[in-house]
């Protein structure tokens, strides 16, 4: 007799109900997303071709990089292909929860029945007798029995006593499928950022104001609020040229007004209206000119702040002394003849040279060094504290949008609750034969737990204790 041939639905359903497929697609996705992490994403084309020349050698890279270009790979998350990889292996997901879903609701709706024989082979099996009879032991037992968790019901035996049997935990089964469920989840939300959010770069000068982000390909942004750059910081281990931290203290404006302020450093962002802002890189302006910032004191202890732009003057309080900014160098170092020299464009050592004049005539002059207090005591006893060159620095902000990052840390919560259940809870099953032997009972207790087998017995070790404590 031949078997009836399937329909063409049957087949698609069965290929989409196979766990084979779900490794196959796994398996590509990782693949994938592997090759989409050594390969920056967006990036420019000269940075991932000298990650190829590492890989594949000079020659070979750029051919390399122009099939990966044609693949979708410098895109690859917002690709055809690689979404489709998602769509099918949540379809498979999908299917093959379905297609088992009927087993496992008839295991966790079927009831607990009384066994008709004490069976031999069981998973767990305890024996023990007791000095007193069966009825006697009822009671202790149903309550030995809740103490470990279960709610027995009882059953008289035909060859006389009586048999107590619960279950626990037919629910668990169920796992499985939370955790498929917050799989789904997961890759919901992350297509819906990947089409719908945005992840880009805003480059902001000190004292500018910007309501347009641009993403790594260039393209505007705009954003329905403006910030505004107030200042930036960078802060050095001591005296070292290594950063500690850099800071940048941001305003966000709406309709006109200043809604937000906050000062942001790294793993510190600002959050706003569903955008992230984090502290990226920083820099400086070139040709750009500044405000020069001074906290002047005078031998009298009156102290002024003074804010002035290159080539302006100023005069101490309390005196006749008049500074003029003749010079600045936002790194400055000495050579080995002791000659100044500007050794980078970042402001790693910012000194500022000030000629002082009393009466028209130069008294003394020199660089004042923001990083080095002893520079900022003049010779006759006043002070002229460099505080900061503003207006000159930009600060590079990471800027991120993910409309579906509240259904991911959804998922992953809900996949910590399923994981939990599926590797960690059981169903359980528990039956207590009671029979009279002579003057005494005596009690076979048999147990099943569909995973961590070793737990339950620990549990029935200790029921067993409780039961030889009543004789």
């Amino acid at each position: 007799m031949q078997k009836e041939q399937k329909s063409l639905i049957d087949r698609i359903w069965d290929l989409f109900a196979s766990v084979k497929l779900a490794i196959v697609l796994f398996a590509l996705i990782a693949l994938s997303s592997i090759i989409g992490t050594i390969i920056e994403q967006n990036a420019p084309a000269e940075k991932n071709i000298l990650v190829l020349k590492k890989i594949v050698g000079d020659e070979a890279a750029p051919t390399v990089y122009r099939i990966l270009e044609s693949l979708g790979f410098m895109d690859m998350y917002r690709s055809w292909w690689f979404v489709t990889f998602l769509v099918l292996f949540s379809v498979n997901l999908i299917i093959c929860s379905l297609d088992r879903l009927p087993r496992i609701l008839n295991l966790v709706k079927e009831p607990i029945r009384p066994l008709d024989t004490e069976k031999k082979n069981f998973p767990i099996k305890k024996e023990i007798k007791i000095k007193k009879s069966p009825e006697e032991l009822k009671e202790p037992l149903l309550k030995a029995v809740k103490s470990i968790g279960f709610k027995a019901e009882n059953s008289p035996l035909e060859q006389g006593g009586y048999q107590l049997y619960a279950q626990r935990g037919n629910w668990t089964r169920f796992g499985v499928y939370i955790t498929h469920l917050s799989i789904l989840i997961i890759l919901i939300g992350a297509v819906i950022g990947i089409f719908f959010g945005f992840k880009g770069f805003m480059y902001l000068q000190e004292g500018e104001v910007s309501n347009v982000a641009y993403s790594r390909d260039n393209r505007p942004h705009q954003l329905n609020f403006s910030i505004r750059c107030d200042d930036f910081d960078v802060e050095f281990y001591g005296i070292t040229e290594m950063p500690k931290d850099y800071r940048s203290w941001l305003t966000v404006i709406k309709d006109g007004k200043e809604v937000m302020r906050k000062v942001i450093e790294v793993n510190k962002p600002l959050k706003f209206e569903g955008y992230t802002f984090y502290q990226s890189s920083y820099g400086m302006v070139p040709n750009a000119h500044g405000i020069f910032i001074f906290r002047v004191t005078g031998q009298g202890g009156k102290t002024e702040t003074v804010l002035k732009r290159f080539g302006e003057t100023f005069t101490i309080p309390g005196t006749e002394i008049v500074g003029k900014i003749i010079n600045f160098s936002p790194a400055l170092t000495l050579d080995k003849e002791g000659r100044p020299y500007t050794y980078t464009e970042m402001m790693n050592n910012p000194a500022v040279y000030i000629e002082f004049t009393e009466k028209g005539e130069r008294k003394y002059g020199g660089w004042i060094l923001k990083r080095f207090p002893k520079t900022w005591h003049l010779p006759d006893g006043n002070i002229v504290e460099f505080i900061d060159y503003w207006g000159v620095q930009y600060t590079g902000l990471q800027v991120r949008k993910d409309p579906g990052v509240w259904l991911v840390y959804l998922g992953c919560i809900i996949m910590t609750v399923g994981l939990y259940i599926a590797f960690f809870m059981s169903h359980r099953k528990i039956w207590v034969f009671v029979k009279k032997d002579g003057k005494q009972s005596s009690i076979t207790v048999l147990a099943t737990a569909n995973k961590n087998r070793g737990a339950f017995e620990r549990k029935i070790e200790s029921l067993i204790s409780k039961i030889r404590s009543f004789g």
